[in-house]
């Protein structure tokens, strides 16, 4: 199952909309940002129904 979320690039602040998908289970990833193309971490939290429970993004030099 693929969860759209809205986040925000710690690089330049602006906001877009990310697919997650939650069938792996909690996971962390690395996606660039589709405004300046940075590398952006993404750690997620998903329960064992599958639902999100966290989401959190980093810089990738942090």
């Amino acid at each position: 199952m693929v969860v759209i979320q809205t986040v925000q690039c710690p690089y330049c602040g602006k906001s877009f909309e990310s697919s997650i998908d939650v069938s792996g289970g909690s996971q962390q990833y690395i996606e660039d940002c589709y405004v300046c193309c940075q590398p952006i971490t993404f750690r997620t939290s998903v329960d064992y129904d599958g639902n999100l429970l966290m989401i959190e993004i980093s810089r990738e030099d942090d």
